[in-house]
């Protein structure tokens, strides 16, 4: 009996004569009696939905597919399907064995990110999971991939100024050997704004699109956006204000008097100062000092 062989589907990307195709293998069954495979190629049209769209039966222990930008496009998760009978008697046939679900396409890794206003930066990965091909065009071979960021507002509410900042506003893919679910890959850092607001957490999400593309099977091709979630942390206040009364950011109260250019505030940990000049602001009878100018860093 073709019951259970344990045929272990699994998919892989290659090049086929400068082409991107998959590759379904499957592993072999006893040696006798000869077997031929039925393999059935589809990919998710909707969520917990399957589309067909290839099947062939072949006595090898691959089956190929192209992607041709048609039939089956980047963005799609594939699956191939694959059932052993006996040459001959095919009524007699193993049951159906599904790869897993292989994404054709372009990812961030993590797919989602969880960050802070406190000046950390996180490395966000874009890959590709097929390889990069560019026939007749070796030497300068590269996908480049413009990124942007945007806030994602709650019903109708307005979105707002940028939560997030990228340390790159694009990224290259080169070709190279697939290890992995990664033929290319490349690095951009993620760091939440420090806006000193009470605004609450917000999500913002990272959008990759291809650069004008020459492969047709890119040119369509929307990649997963990842969602960044930015975890409001609370700010301190500091004041200098008429005659200068000055309050610290623990809520300390002091007056100044005095004339000239004061440092009124500086950070301990990182390129952050602020500098007040005041000026004699009393006339003849009184000496009184008013704030006249700040310089920031």
């Amino acid at each position: 009996k073709l019951t259970s062989l344990a045929l272990r589907p699994a998919i892989a990307p290659e090049l086929v004569r400068g082409r991107v195709h998959l590759k379904c293998s499957y592993s072999h069954p006893p040696p006798e009696p000869p077997v031929h495979f039925r393999v059935l190629w589809s990919r998710l049209s909707s969520p917990g939905k399957r589309e067909q769209i290839h099947q062939e039966t072949t006595p090898q222990l691959f089956s190929y597919v192209e992607m041709d930008g048609a039939n089956l496009r980047l963005g799609d998760t594939v699956f191939c399907t694959v059932t052993a009978f006996r040459r001959g008697t095919p009524e007699q046939q193993s049951l159906p064995e599904d790869s897993k679900g292989f994404y054709a396409g372009i990812k961030f890794l993590p797919e989602s990110l969880e960050i802070a206003e406190d000046g950390k930066e996180h490395v966000l990965t874009v890959l590709s999971t097929i390889p990069i091909a560019c026939p007749g065009q070796e030497d300068s071979c590269k996908m480049t991939l413009q990124l942007s960021t945007e806030v994602l507002g709650k019903g109708s509410q307005v979105p707002g100024p940028p939560d997030i900042t990228l340390s790159a506003c694009q990224v290259d893919l080169l070709p190279g050997p697939c290890s992995g679910s990664s033929c290319a890959a490349a690095t951009v850092t993620v760091t939440a704004v420090t806006d000193f607001a009470h605004d609450g957490n917000r999500v913002s999400r990272v959008s990759a699109r291809p650069a004008a593309p020459r492969d047709v099977l890119w040119r369509a091709h929307t990649p997963r956006d990842v969602k960044v979630t930015v975890r409001d942390l609370p700010t301190g206040n500091c004041y200098s204000f008429t005659d200068p009364h000055i309050i610290t950011f623990d809520g300390w109260r002091y007056d100044s008097h005095k004339l000239g250019t004061f440092l009124l505030c500086r950070s301990a940990s990182r390129a952050f100062e602020v500098h007040v000049r005041q000026w004699d602001c009393g006339g003849h009878r009184s000496a009184t000092a008013c704030n006249c100018g700040v310089a920031a860093r």
